[in-house]
């Protein structure tokens, strides 16, 4: 179908809790079983690129390297395929929810065919912003801490900016957030999903849509590694109340949010 109608499809998503599962447990011997057969559907599909966020088990060991190790053969079952593996901080991760997280453990996987799927809510919505407070910020101790939250953040991208290598940031992916009306429980919900994931779920609109997130600053801070590869508007939007909408529209949809790629585009590069 998709290539009746000239569309490619860039990456299969979202592969979720496959690292860091104990030796010999049924979690470990699932997520293995679950690679092989996402891997027939890259096959099928048409798409070179597997996107691994990173997980969110509270069963998952915490050693970064036995974390690598397991990405590392998952590489490997790829690599025959000439396939690649984006790997996403997820900000409510067990042990990786930043992109200095992730980044270490690519480092450590050290396989031509890994690389990073950054993303502007998971970098904004993680290191800048809190969906339990207030606010709707990260509440630091101290005199001044929307300041010291500021320059942390700012030190931050300026990091990204420098330190990956355009070859290694296979994806952006870019959406916003909106403030929760009210904060949201700081406790995991019966599902075991932590705020912040359920956040991600369903308040997530395009750029300049009513969001709050500093969606261009992280872009910037990702263009200035030298990536120009795919961007990605990756939007969970049940509206400010994260309700289900139905979309009726999707041409005048499509033309919004494109138009809100260019405006970031434009925003990131005058910034």
């Amino acid at each position: 179908m998709c290539q009746e109608v000239g569309l490619k499809i860039v990456m299969l998503q979202p592969f979720a809790n496959f690292e860091g599962w104990p030796e010999g447990s049924d979690g470990r011997e699932d997520a293995f079983r679950r690679a092989k057969g996402w891997i027939r559907i890259m096959q099928a599909v048409g798409t070179d690129m597997l996107q691994v966020g990173s997980t969110d088990s509270p069963h998952a060991l915490s050693s970064t390297s036995y974390l690598a190790s397991d990405l590392r053969q998952l590489c490997d079952l790829l690599s025959p395929h000439n396939f690649r593996l984006a790997y996403e901080n997820w900000c409510w991760a067990t042990h990786a929810p930043n992109w200095a997280d992730v980044w270490s453990i690519v480092q450590q996987v050290d396989r031509p065919n890994i690389g990073l799927c950054l993303d502007t809510f998971q970098t904004g919505g993680g290191e800048w912003a809190d969906p339990t407070t207030s606010s709707g910020l990260i509440e630091l101790p101290g005199s001044n801490p929307r300041q010291t939250l500021e320059e942390r953040f700012r030190a931050s991208l300026e990091e990204l900016g420098k330190t990956i290598p355009a070859e290694k940031i296979y994806i952006l992916q870019i959406s916003d957030a909106y403030k929760p009306r009210e904060p949201l429980d700081a406790e995991a919900d019966e599902q075991g999903l932590r705020p912040r994931g359920r956040w991600s779920s369903c308040l997530r609109p395009v750029p300049f849509d009513a969001g709050y997130l500093p969606v261009v600053e992280v872009a910037k801070a990702v263009l200035e590694t030298g990536f120009r590869g795919w961007f990605s508007m990756e939007v969970f939007d049940g509206g400010p109340e994260g309700k289900d909408q139905e979309w009726k529209d999707m041409e005048a949809y499509a033309k919004k949010v494109m138009k809100a790629h260019e405006r970031l585009l434009e925003e990131a590069a005058d910034a």
